[in-house]
């Protein structure tokens, strides 16, 4: 088969359910016995893997035609080096894009459904049929491209995260974080189970679902007629970030002023732990993945030095 250019294509793949059933329990006829044990249906993960890996091979034969491709699974992402000049392609779901899109600098990444059936999603807008006719596009920059601003954590300590989605800083288990809190020139002492913090295209996923909860209650609480404004979402490339503190505790030894505001270049969200363990920083729900945020730890949030880009 003839490529068409010379260009570079990362394909980024998963493994699927049933991929991870048989590494748990060795083979495909215990993971069965496993599932079917506990009243599923099995013929479901047979019928994803299957649907899956065909859309895996169709999308390499697909994008070969294009440029030379490179197939990655989203384990080695971390550690991967993208060249400057990659295009990459993410096949799966939106957490997917997400997961990949934070490891890119300046790359351009298409997001792929490989199942309309099952699965739907904002950063997947484009089928494995669509790659064919896509690629010159990308290639040629005739395709629209989204800019995804991202989060960032900085510790003292010389590590950091990015988050496309959203930052948690708190406690591993469901306990009680502690931590002094600073944005702007207010600071306070906290008792709390963590505080999130969304970027615009994290808006509408976890920050949206807190501001629900905290707008209901403040709904039910008022005396009289209160319109609360249930949305918090706001624009993929904004210069800014939100963030939330999740249960509050006021206290003698601490206070609950500060719970919601922005993250701005000129104000970062500053945070010291006071945890003597179990404190943790992860990015886009990955938990396996974070930082230590423990005594001494303290946090810097701000807005990444870099966008992530989308093909749309």
């Amino acid at each position: 088969m003839e490529r068409r250019t010379e260009n570079k294509i990362v394909l980024i793949v998963r493994r699927t359910r049933l991929d991870e059933l048989i590494a748990r329990f060795n083979t495909e006829d215990q993971a069965r016995f496993y599932v079917e044990h506990m009243g599923a249906d099995f013929s479901d993960y047979r019928a994803e893997d299957r649907t899956y890996k065909d859309a895996v091979r169709e999308a390499e034969t697909t994008l070969s035609r294009h440029g030379r491709v490179q197939v990655v699974d989203r384990a080695f992402v971390p550690n991967f080096i993208f060249g400057h000049r990659d295009t990459v392609v993410a096949l799966g779901q939106d957490g997917l894009v997400a997961n990949v899109l934070k490891y890119l600098d300046g790359q351009l990444l298409v997001g792929v459904n490989p199942d309309e059936r099952r699965w739907e999603g904002i950063l997947v807008p484009f089928t494995v049929p669509d790659l064919d006719l896509l690629m010159p596009d990308v290639f040629a920059g005739k395709r629209p491209v989204s800019h995804v601003t991202m989060a960032l954590a900085t510790l003292n300590t010389g590590q950091t995260m990015c988050a496309v989605n959203d930052l948690f800083i708190g406690p591993r288990s469901h306990t009680s974080a502690r931590y002094a809190i600073r944005t702007g020139d207010r600071s306070e002492s906290h008792s709390s189970s963590g505080i999130i913090v969304s970027t615009g295209l994290g808006s509408t996923g976890w920050l949206r679902s807190v501001f629900a909860g905290a707008a209901g209650i403040a709904a039910s609480l008022a005396d009289g007629p209160l319109k609360v404004n249930r949305e918090c979402s706001f624009e993929w490339d904004s210069d800014y970030l939100y963030f939330s503190v999740r249960e509050p505790w006021p206290s003698k030894k601490s206070s609950a002023n500060i719970t919601f505001g922005k993250v701005t270049p000129a104000e970062p969200l500053i945070l010291v732990s006071h945890m003597s363990e179990n404190g943790v920083i992860f990015s886009d729900g990955i938990e396996s993945d974070f930082l230590h945020f423990n005594a001494g730890v303290e946090a810097t949030i701000s807005l990444a030095g870099r966008q992530g880009h989308l093909v749309t």
